[in-house]
């Protein structure tokens, strides 16, 4: 497939992008206007099911956003009996032609091209605020995934060149990065207008609503250090959302169902795939499934962490795998045996209360952290009596839930970059082998990827990351 660049794109082609055409041979004689491309609330509906659909491209939630942040941490490892996919990033060899970086950065302005193309239709119908915010969210998530894969961290330099930031369909402009600074910024605006112009609360799990952007700025708050707006928004969420964790009893259930719930059930927001709209061999869960390729496994380090009365060790299925016995990986079930399949999990109310809990510990109120981080810890593990410490011990074990709780769901390396951390990956049973590393420093310059050196070619003004 040739390369899909963010600067050339025309919005008529946004919903069906071709294999068979160089986009560097279009010239944008034949745009449609931006003012003329929805012109009423069922075109607007139309462009908002086109732009739900783009995130489960397998370069964003259909697998690699999902798959990147356990395999480049200590979570996952590929087996040596493997189908040769993710090996660069599993090892850290990518260099700026590396497909599935660029696959990434591509599919994710595509992302935001169709938002904005919804964002700023001229409709003003009784649902358009809501569709626009629904937009608006969609194009906030995709920045925060660009400035976290693509550039240094807020927390780390957020003087540093982040991501270009395309607003308004222009085919001509060539931009350069602009600042981590000024990105978390339009993701800020984005996210806060989203949440004002909304309405509804009620729209199933596959569905942008108020607390989904709600829940969102809790998760961005937190990657910028501020601990009082991540503890504002995550607040508002458990006080008004409605979200409720499930039983230790019905977890395993919870991630068998491969259907959108309606009833606020752990899930605040999911990229959905069912027996007609998915990825098939292309899927987040192939690529965990035996059944599938089944090349990525669950770290044994990881699975050591829980404790054998805790209901998370069920989501692993002990077999073997090239002659070595394994941890398999059972959050996505439904590969081969479901005509529906898994949807990717893009945020749950577990996550909102391990930020509420790590906000009230970074702002020295250990008595409230302790008690969100316990409710869900005690009930993932029925048989714990809670935790007790505070200050920094606390605040190591909130980070240990974090990684236990959203193990699998893309979130542990992203979680060790904001916090400037090292990967440290522990190897047992020769989980790692070869050249594989088992530590990745902080300062390495592959733990951010390069900027697609097809993006350079096209655009002069996009600088490349140092190293690469």
């Amino acid at each position: 497939m040739k390369k899909i660049f963010l600067l050339i794109i025309p919005v008529t082609l946004l919903l069906f992008i071709s294999c068979k055409k160089d986009f560097l041979d279009l010239s944008p004689y034949d745009q449609v206007p931006q003012d003329e491309a929805i012109i009423d609330e069922a075109g607007m509906q139309a462009a908002l099911n086109g732009l739900y659909s783009q995130l489960r491209s397998v370069n964003l939630y259909g697998r690699s956003l999902a798959l990147y942040g356990d395999l480049m941490a200590d979570n996952a490892f590929i087996s040596t009996q493997n189908s040769n996919r993710y090996i660069p990033e599993f090892n850290y060899t990518f260099i700026s032609t590396n497909p599935n970086s660029s696959g990434t950065w591509a599919s994710a302005y595509v992302a935001i091209l169709r938002a904005n193309n919804i964002i700023n239709s001229s409709v003003n119908s009784a649902n358009s605020t809501q569709l626009r915010g629904e937009a608006l969210t969609i194009r906030a998530l995709m920045y925060f995934n660009l400035v976290n894969w693509f550039a240094k961290q807020y927390t780390v330099d957020q003087n540093a060149e982040g991501v270009p930031i395309i607003l308004t369909y222009d085919a001509l402009l060539k931009p350069s990065r602009a600042t981590v600074a000024d990105v978390y910024a339009q993701i800020d605006a984005d996210l806060s207008a989203a949440f004002s112009s909304m309405t509804s609360t009620t729209k199933n799990s596959s569905y942008i609503s108020k607390y989904v952007a709600r829940a969102l700025q809790a998760r961005v708050a937190l990657f910028k250090g501020d601990w009082n707006a991540a503890k504002t928004a995550a607040l508002d969420v458990v006080t008004n959302g409605g979200y409720t964790l499930t039983t230790a009893a019905n977890l395993v259930n919870y991630w068998k169902n491969p259907a959108p719930v309606s009833n606020k059930l752990e899930t605040i927001f999911e990229v959905t795939s069912d027996a007609v709209n998915n990825n098939g061999s292309n899927a987040l869960s192939y690529f965990y499934d035996q059944a599938g390729y089944g090349d990525a496994i669950g770290s044994d380090d990881l699975y050591n962490s829980y404790s054998a009365t805790d209901v998370r060790k069920s989501l692993f299925i002990t077999g073997t795998r090239a002659g070595q016995t394994v941890r398999i990986v059972n959050k996505y079930p439904n590969t081969n045996t479901a005509a529906d399949k898994d949807d990717t999990k893009v945020i749950r109310y577990a996550e909102v209360l391990l930020t509420l809990a790590e906000a009230y510990n970074r702002t020295a109120d250990d008595v409230n952290a302790r008690l969100y981080l316990n409710q869900l810890a005690k009930l993932r593990d029925p048989s714990f009596a809670g935790y007790v410490s505070d200050g920094s011990l606390l605040l190591n074990e909130i980070l240990t839930e974090r990684r236990k709780e959203l193990a699998f769901e893309g979130m542990r390396y992203l979680d060790l970059q904001r916090l400037n951390a090292d990967v440290t990956r522990v190897n047992i049973n020769n989980n790692y082998v070869g050249v594989t590393p088992v530590t990745i420093a902080k300062d390495n310059f592959r733990r951010i990827f390069p900027i697609p050196q097809d993006e350079r070619d096209a655009n002069p003004n996009i600088s490349q990351n140092s190293g690469y």
